[in-house]
């Protein structure tokens, strides 16, 4: 039997059989049912393992050695099968204790000048938190930092697994920044800056280095590495203050309509985005 050729459409590009189509819908849809929405609609059916992770046991990979070593129980019953799935009636343990799958809720917030990035402090000062106080009753983490002088993009979440792959280095998400100084950065200085500096805690490199208004204190700044006050640290080997900053892209995510001190739920498509962004 002859294989079954493949049309060509009036584009001139192959176009994709019935069949195929299907097949793709299907797994999007699988892949998008995972996820929930930013109305946070209950799941029907989740991997064991997935439904662990947000337990928040431990990561998806971790939790498959769990089910593996026979210390997950579903309904009373050992469980070691790789891709079992249960649905929101079943009973999950681990050493004896009943797992909740938490409502994952993802907030990206504008952050205004002036809140410090923490969940709470012993000094009463104003936090993150209290801005997206109604974006429900979960509990939210930030992903990574922002100073309390530093205004722009934060996203929160309960999602502890995609808070660690967002903040390890070794996925090396991307941030850009808004950098306004004191005076004109010298195009030798942004030469340097670009080359890479070595500060106290080690070398850094932008990836891009950017002059946006003719005054030369304007500076767009793209990076990867993400310690402590990096972008302040950079200017100030240099010698010079920033008098504002201002993070306008994190992990793909950028503030289109979003004003500041305003914050928005993810959508379902920016989640799944970030989940298999590499």
């Amino acid at each position: 039997m002859e294989p079954r050729k493949r049309r060509i459409s009036k584009s001139g590009k192959p176009s994709v059989p019935r069949y195929e189509q299907r097949k793709r819908m299907k797994n999007k849809a699988e892949r998008e049912r995972d996820v929930l929405s930013p109305e946070g609609a209950d799941f029907t059916e989740m991997r064991l393992n997935r439904f662990i992770a947000n337990a928040g046991v431990c990561s998806r990979r971790d939790a498959d050695e769990l089910i593996k070593k026979g210390l997950i129980r579903v309904n009373g019953k050992v469980v070691t099968e790789m891709g079992t799935k249960v649905k929101p009636s079943d009973k999950v343990q681990y050493k004896g204790k009943t797992l909740s799958r938490e409502h994952l809720v993802y907030v990206l917030l504008n952050k205004p000048k002036g809140f410090i990035t923490t969940t709470s402090d012993p000094r009463e000062r104003k936090t993150v938190m209290h801005l997206v106080e109604k974006a429900g009753s979960e509990r939210l983490y930030p992903v990574g930092r922002l100073d309390k002088n530093t205004t722009g993009l934060l996203l929160l979440t309960n999602d502890g697994e995609l808070s660690k792959k967002l903040t390890h280095p070794s996925h090396r998400v991307e941030k850009v920044y808004q950098v306004e100084t004191d005076r004109p950065v010298s195009m030798e200085d942004l030469e340097k800056m670009a080359e890479g500096l070595q500060l106290e805690d080690g070398f850094a490199r932008p990836d891009d280095v950017v002059v946006l208004d003719k005054t030369r204190k304007v500076i767009g700044i793209g990076l990867h590495v993400g310690r402590n006050r990096i972008v302040r640290r950079m200017f100030e080997h240099l010698g010079y203050e920033v008098k504002k900053l201002d993070r306008v892209l994190f992990a793909g995510l950028t503030k289109k309509d979003l004003p500041r001190g305003k914050w928005r739920f993810l959508s379902a498509r920016e989640v799944i985005w970030l989940k298999h962004m590499r």
